[in-house]
């Protein structure tokens, strides 16, 4: 071996050397980049009740953490272009920055089982492969139950973030009836954060028309508006050759729009949009006398 070495040509020599310290260097960067990612997805957890230990979620109460996030999504068709879950991503991306800015929240679960129209015969989006329906009376009754056990623990804020619109209604209900019941102790008080979802339909929509697209292309559900927002939390969450081939406005394939425009970077207007709103409500809301 060391006659070999002895005997190796300089410029051998610096090109093993140089070829050792780039295999090193890259060794570090994906050490690196694999840290960082590490530590992006320990903050993304950090106020989800579902990566803390009970006595995590009982410290953090204690320590002022008293208003719960519930994120409500849905599993339901987005055209050929978009996944089911599409909801259930988004909302949960989207509640973790609301908490983050807040920063004295937590967030529960995505609850992704709610009414999406009739199973038998099907109607409105149950005419689609994939997309799960319950109940109204049924969705009410685990939102009931899910603020209830969030009072049981010492929250004093529960807030519904409902990322779909057909069921703004229940939410509302469900929170009349609970700080009806609970007026008198007034240790916790439920919102049904309507403006969550309606910045989607207003400040969103307004701010995509300035920036010149039409009604038609925005649309009301699988177009424009709606996949923006979703490349905006997560890319994989649309089919960029499905989105190439989707045929505009067409109902038979679930699109009431025109995707083929739509861009994460539109997407991330509505995003802060989102944020922002909630934030600035939740504080509002917080604040009211009990």
């Amino acid at each position: 071996m060391a006659t070999y070495n002895s005997c190796m040509h300089p410029s051998s020599t610096r090109a093993h050397a140089i070829a050792l310290f780039l295999t090193r260097a890259a060794v570090c960067g994906v050490a690196a980049l694999c840290f960082l990612q590490s530590a992006q997805a320990a903050a993304s957890k950090a106020n989800q009740i579902e990566a803390l230990t009970w006595i995590e979620v009982r410290e953090r109460i204690a320590a002022g953490s008293t208003t719960i996030l519930i994120p409500i999504g849905g599993t339901e068709q987005n055209g050929p272009h978009m996944v089911l879950g599409k909801h259930n991503v988004r909302v949960r991306v989207l509640a973790d920055a609301i908490a983050q800015k807040l920063g004295n929240a937590l967030v529960a679960p995505v609850l992704s089982y709610v009414p999406e129209g009739s199973i038998h015969p099907p109607a409105a989006h149950m005419r689609f492969s994939g997309t799960i329906s319950i109940p109204e009376a049924t969705f009410e009754a685990v939102l009931e139950a899910t603020a209830r056990s969030f009072k049981q623990h010492g929250f004093r804020e529960v807030v519904f973030l409902g990322d779909h619109g057909s069921y703004q209604k229940n939410e509302e209900r469900v929170a009349a009836k609970l700080n009806k019941e609970w007026a008198v102790d007034k240790a916790c008080r439920v919102h049904a954060l309507l403006d969550y979802y309606r910045v989607t339909q207003t400040a969103f929509v307004g701010t995509l028309r300035s920036a010149g697209y039409s009604d038609y292309e925005i649309g009301t559900h699988a177009g424009l508006a709606d996949t923006s927002l979703a490349l905006a939390v997560d890319k994989s969450l649309v089919r960029s050759d499905a989105l190439a081939a989707t045929v505009k406005e067409s109902k038979r394939d679930g699109v009431y729009g025109d995707p083929h425009r739509a861009t994460a970077e539109l997407g991330q207007l509505g995003v802060q949009q989102i944020v922002q709103a909630s934030v600035a409500a939740i504080q509002a809301l917080s604040r009211e006398p009990r």
